[in-house]
């Protein structure tokens, strides 16, 4: 099999593959996000919201939402001819955070999507990646009529390290997802460089 593309006389590039992770509450964007930016039709696993799970199933704030992602969304990304990302969106329902751990093997990093006026939601997906030690990098969605806040008081607000980016952005719009993505992507690298550097001097 072909991977990339090639100029006259050399071999093609086979790129290196990473996966990430977009997670984050229910009805946060997460399939808005990866729907927005994959390459091909992404894989969606949607189910439409019924009456009967209105009691386990918070939708304040969120009240237009008609469907939820049950098992994970798939889509895929190439940044540049030698680096392909596999893009897995989470279940955001607390009932279906079992699939979590399997989603997350492999993984070299995670966006945390948040939304301003559900930031709670996203507090269980920090933790989740902050104790299995994956970078993660937090995409404040702006939906629209949402208050807008300085990125530090939203930041204070999540009790983020310093070092977890924190960025805003439109989980509609693919060059603002594009850019998200590649902070995940830097974000990730760097950890990595600090742990071998530590282990080099320790």
């Amino acid at each position: 099999m072909i991977f990339g593309r090639s100029e006259r006389g050399k071999p093609p590039v086979e790129p290196v593959t990473l996966k990430i992770l977009v997670a984050g509450g229910f009805g946060v964007g997460k399939t808005t996000l990866v729907g927005a930016v994959s390459e091909i039709r992404p894989l969606r696993t949607e189910e439409l919201l019924t009456e009967a799970g209105r009691p386990v199933d918070d939708i304040s704030g969120v009240e237009g939402k008609r469907t939820t992602t049950v098992a994970m969304d798939f889509g895929r990304i190439t940044l540049r001819e030698d680096l392909v990302l596999y893009l897995f969106g989470t279940p955001g329902q607390e009932r279906f955070w079992f699939m979590w751990d399997e989603l997350s093997e492999g993984a070299l990093g995670a966006v945390v999507l948040a939304d301003t006026r559900r930031l709670e939601d996203s507090f269980a997906a920090i933790d989740y990646f902050e104790r299995r030690s994956i970078p993660f990098v937090v995409g404040v969605n702006c939906f629209e009529g949402a208050a807008r806040y300085p990125t530090e008081d939203v930041r204070q607000a999540l009790d983020l390290d310093v070092d977890v980016p924190l960025v805003l952005c439109d989980a509609r719009d693919r060059e603002s997802v594009k850019e998200v993505l590649i902070g995940v992507v830097r974000h990730a690298m760097a950890q990595a460089a600090e742990r071998r550097q530590a282990a080099v001097t320790s």
